[in-house]
């Protein structure tokens, strides 16, 4: 078994819900998570990890979304120090892009965030900022209903890319 879910399977319930939320801040989910402990194996939480995100709704969505830092920038509000440091090696091609491709990023996540009403979410990990804008581009053309669902998708990957990371002790804390 991994170490490090072996831990956690032992943990006191807050402390194991607290390691969840720098994977995915929505705080229900966090708690159905950890409520099915324990898990014989990565693949179990993984796969629970999902299925619990599966039952999660818009208010879920919105307290994951706000641990977000918009594509480009370094830090949310309401990101853990654990998420913030995750979120910038995720978006570390944006960094390298031409001020152009970043003054674009930054007004469409603002006129996306005017339509949606939260933060544009990508899995931005392996895609170059201009794959970002241009997602983002499409993605302006969405009813919010379409969106949200496509937001959360990006979210479930994201969530599943930081546990993996967080079971391989790709923590900085």
């Amino acid at each position: 078994m991994n170490a490090i879910l072996a831990i956690w399977n032992s943990l006191d319930t807050e402390s194991a819900v607290s390691a969840l939320l720098n994977c995915c801040a929505a705080h229900r989910w966090a708690r159905a998570v950890a409520a099915q402990r324990p898990y014989a194996t990565e693949d179990q939480l993984l796969k629970t990890a999902d299925s619990v995100w599966a039952t999660t709704d818009e208010l879920d969505w919105m307290q994951a979304f706000k641990a977000h830092p918009r594509i480009g920038e370094r830090t949310a509000a309401h990101a853990s120090a654990q998420s913030s440091a995750w979120s910038q090696q995720e978006q570390s091609a944006a960094e390298s892009a031409e001020a152009d491709v970043l003054a674009e990023l930054a007004s469409g996540n603002a006129r996306y965030e005017e339509i949606f009403g939260f933060t544009y979410i990508v899995c931005a990990t392996g895609k170059s900022a201009e794959e970002m804008l241009a997602i983002l581009r499409r993605r302006l053309a969405n009813k919010r209903p379409f969106e949200l669902k496509a937001a959360a998708e990006q979210q479930r990957q994201i969530t599943q890319l930081r546990l993996k990371k967080w079971l391989r002790g790709g923590t900085r804390e």
